[in-house]
C-alpha cells in the first residue's frame, strides 16, 4: 500500500526544547522511515532556545545529513512559535510533526500516510492511554473536553501532537499564538477553512528524560489567557463551521476506501 505514496514529498519537523537525550534518535529514526516512504523528504528540528546541548546536536546532524535542517530560536519563544517556524520552513507537500521529547513515535507516519487521500487535509492522532502523571491526565482531559465543547472541534484529541497536514491548507490560517494554546488555534482555523480530518489512534509513551516545559507558571498562564481570548472570540463572533462544513473520517472508514 505504501509504495503508491512514494512520490509524495514529506517534511517532518520536531519542536525541541532541552531534548538533548532524545532528539538525535528521533532524527535518525525519521530519516530511516522517510527513506521507505518517499523519494523527496526533509527533517527540520526547531530548537526553541534550548539551554542544554540540543542546539549543538542538531547542528551536527544537519552537517552529517543533507536532508536535515537546524532552525534555532535565540530565546525560548514557546511551543506555538516552534510550530510556526516548522510550518513556515517546511517545503514539501505533506508536513508531519511531533514533539522532540519522544512521547510519540515518528513511526506513526507509516500508518498515517495512507489515510491522507484526496478527501483528507489533516490526519490527527488521538491517544486512548496517556502515559503521564495523574495530574496531567486530569488537566489534559478537562482542557480537551472544554476546547472541543467551546470551539466545536472536529477531532477527539486536540492535545495530541502527532499530526500530518497538507501544506497547502496551512497557508490559509493566521499566525499561531506562541503559547501551548496554539494547537486549539490551529485545529480551529483549519476546520473553519473547510479542512477535512481523519483520525487514527497513536501510542503515547512516558517521558524518559527531562520535564515538560508546559506546566510552568508562565506557560500555563499564557496558555490560559490565549484560550480565554479564543473563547471570547468564539462567543462574540462564532465563525467556526458546523459539521456540514467539514468532515472527519475514522481510520476504519479510510481503510475501506483505499
Amino acid at each position: 500500500m505504501l509504495a503508491s505514496f512514494s512520490r509524495r514529498s514529506i517534511s517532518v519537523f520536531f519542536p525541541a526544547f532541552n531534548d538533548e537525550q532524545t532528539i538525535a534518535a528521533l532524527v535518525h529514526k525519521a530519516l530511516a522511515i522517510l527513506a521507505e516512504l518517499s523519494d523527496d523528504y526533509e527533517v527540520l528540528v526547531i530548537d526553541d532556545g534550548s539551554v542544554d546541548n540540543t542546539g549543538h546536536i542538531v547542528d551536527e546532524l544537519s552537517k552529517a545529513y543533507p536532508q536535515v535542517t537546524a532552525i534555532h530560536h535565540q530565546h525560548n519563544l514557546g511551543y506555538g512559535a516552534a510550530l510556526q517556524s516548522g510550518f513556515r520552513n517546511a517545503t514539501k507537500e505533506l508536513v508531519f510533526y511531533t514533539d522532540g521529547d519522544g512521547q510519540y513515535d515518528v513511526a506513526e507516519l507509516r500508518r498515517m500516510l495512507p489515510l491522507m487521500n484526496d478527501e483528507v487535509d489533516v490526519v490527527n492522532g488521538y491517544k486512548t492511554a496517556r502515559a503521564d502523571s495523574r495530574k496531567r491526565k486530569v488537566i489534559g482531559g478537562i482542557y480537551n473536553s472544554v476546547a472541543r465543547l467551546i470551539f466545536q472541534l472536529p477531532i477527539r484529541d486536540v492535545d495530541c501532537d502527532c499530526r500530518l497536514i497538507r501544506r497547502s491548507v496551512l497557508g490559509k490560517i493566521s499566525p499561531l499564538p506562541s503559547s501551548g494554546a496554539a494547537c486549539v488555534h490551529l485545529v480551529r482555523e483549519l476546520a473553519a477553512k473547510g479542512a477535512n480530518f481523519a483520525e487514527i489512534e497513536v501510542a503515547h509513551y512516558a517521558r524518559l528524560h527531562g520535564e515538560s516545559q508546559f506546566f510552568t507558571l508562565s506557560n500555563v498562564t499564557k496558555s490560559l489567557i490565549d484560550f480565554a481570548i479564543f473563547a471570547t472570540q468564539a462567543f462574540v463572533s462564532p465563525w467556526l463551521p458546523g459539521p456540514a462544513d467539514t468532515k472527519t473520517y475514522t481510520e476504519s472508514q479510510h481503510v475501506s476506501e483505499i
